[in-house]
């Protein structure tokens, strides 16, 4: 399987290319030869080399280009990238056995996402070229992580875009649905083919850690929107006591298990609606040293962006008002379209709607085992905001 067919950019694609993007729509090819899955040589119109890209003409993202070398993306190159993938994780020094092996575009591999719980790794794949290579990326991975199964997370919609069939499978060996994964200190369960994401939240791993020592001492802690209470579970061993709040009774209930899994009694699970909890208790005037807001994303489309503004402040004003002086607000976006700059925006604007004077402590993103690239914004999604009262 080597580089079989060509594509030209428009100038608009090439310049995007040359700014060091990897996605080429459609609409920016000029024209393009090849099959769905193929690696194909990228030019502009003066047959200038860009590099090679993954190509899918059915796709919107027509090319995801992998690298801008004249070069063989061939076994070789594939179990090289994955090599410095891990190799960068290796340096970070990881406190977990949960994490992020390969980041996509951000391990130079697009459309391609490893994430390793203990002794299993979960696939998830965006890109037909990399499902056709699986015969190369399987051996390399097995090789340099000697993993017991591996998992293919093909549940996402996304993968309807690419032409790729839709479901979970494994990949090799056998891969229990259940597993305890380790957080710093803390332990919880993972279910790797029916959990959110891959299993978990990994790309909170270390905001979850970093809360827990603002809120230490704290003696009334609000998490709204646990889930599986990422952040319930590091606070309680820090704080007095901890409320997890979810309209989600599965999502508590394995809330309640982690708890126990990790001998926390005080920890306790609320089941309601996060906007109609915010706005009663603010308007009753209960008073909270710390309250965290990690909600779903928002705004999954730029159309979204006014709607999901007006409910990010809502959340945010209410959390602001509830705290008492000296409080810490723990609030995160993970919708790409809702930017760090509107995100502050927002906050700024429901600060001063809650008549608080909210001073910014420390401004996060997702964790470093989920790399950001400069030229290519999308891969800053996660913004995480540390505010205290003064």
């Amino acid at each position: 399987m080597q580089t079989t067919g060509r594509a030209v950019l428009k100038g608009k694609g090439a310049a995007r290319a040359r700014a060091g993007h990897p996605w080429i729509y459609r609409s920016d090819v000029a024209e393009a030869e090849g099959e769905t899955g193929d690696v194909v040589r990228v030019t502009d119109r003066a047959g200038r080399s860009l590099g090679r890209a993954f190509y899918n003409p059915h796709s919107e993202i027509s090319l995801r280009i992998a690298t801008r070398e004249d070069e063989e993306t061939d076994e070789a190159w594939f179990r090289g990238r994955i090599e410095r993938a891990l190799a960068y994780r290796e340096s970070l020094g990881i406190d977990a056995d949960a994490y992020r092996l390969v980041h996509s575009e951000a391990d130079g591999l697009p459309g391609l996402v490893v994430d390793r719980y203990g002794d299993y790794l979960v696939l998830q794949i965006g890109s037909a070229a990399v499902e056709r290579r699986l015969a190369w990326i399987l051996p390399a991975l097995g090789d340099l992580t000697a993993p017991a199964g591996v998992l293919l997370r093909g549940d996402a919609a996304s993968r309807k875009k690419e032409g790729l069939p839709v479901g979970v499978r494994a990949l090799s060996g056998e891969v229990p649905d259940l597993v305890v994964a380790r957080e710093g200190p803390i332990r919880y369960e993972a279910r790797l083919a029916t959990g959110q994401k891959t299993g978990s939240f990994l790309d909170q791993r270390e905001n979850h850690m970093a809360a827990a020592r603002y809120v230490e001492g704290a003696a009334r802690v609000l998490d709204v929107f646990t889930y599986a209470g990422g952040f319930a579970l590091h606070a309680a061993r820090t704080a007095e006591r901890v409320e997890a709040v979810d309209s989600s009774g599965g999502a508590l209930d394995a809330a309640r298990r982690n708890a126990e899994l990790n001998g926390l009694e005080n920890l306790t699970c609320t089941r309601a609606s996060a906007f109609d909890l915010l706005r009663e208790r603010s308007d009753a005037g209960e008073v909270y040293d710390a309250v965290i807001l990690d909600p779903p994303a928002f705004a999954k489309t730029r159309r979204e962006v006014p709607r999901a503004t007006r409910a990010y402040k809502e959340i945010n004003l209410r959390a602001m008002k509830m705290l008492a002086p000296g409080g810490v607000l723990v609030t995160c976006s993970c919708s790409y379209h809702f930017s760090r700059e509107t995100m502050e925006e927002t906050l700024r604007s429901a600060a001063a709607d809650a008549g608080r004077t909210m001073r910014i402590r420390e401004w996060r993103g997702q964790s470093s085992d989920h790399p950001e690239v400069l030229t290519i914004p999308e891969t800053r999604y996660l913004k995480c905001a540390i505010l205290e009262r003064s």
